[in-house]
């Protein structure tokens, strides 16, 4: 593979992730607001469920914001 076909592949890599990562965010964000609004009526099966989908989306957050510093480091390196 070539240089340029090298850095286009990571950027389109890079693409991917930044679409994931805002996904993740967005419902995130949205779990939080829902468990803030909602922690007095939800049953406590939902709000146990809620709190482990947003540590799950945070991990996942955490995660792809490490890939994509790794893929922009290789492509610095291009």
């Amino acid at each position: 593979m070539t240089w340029r076909l090298l850095g286009q592949c990571c950027k389109r890599e890079f693409g991917w992730l930044k679409a994931v990562f805002a996904i993740l965010v967005a419902i995130d964000v949205s779990l939080v607001g829902w468990l803030a609004q909602n922690y007095d009526d939800a049953p406590i099966f939902l709000q146990i469920v809620c709190s482990a989908a947003t540590v799950a989306m945070t991990g996942g957050i955490v995660w792809v914001n490490r890939v994509a510093y790794k893929k922009i480091d290789e492509l610095e390196e291009l």
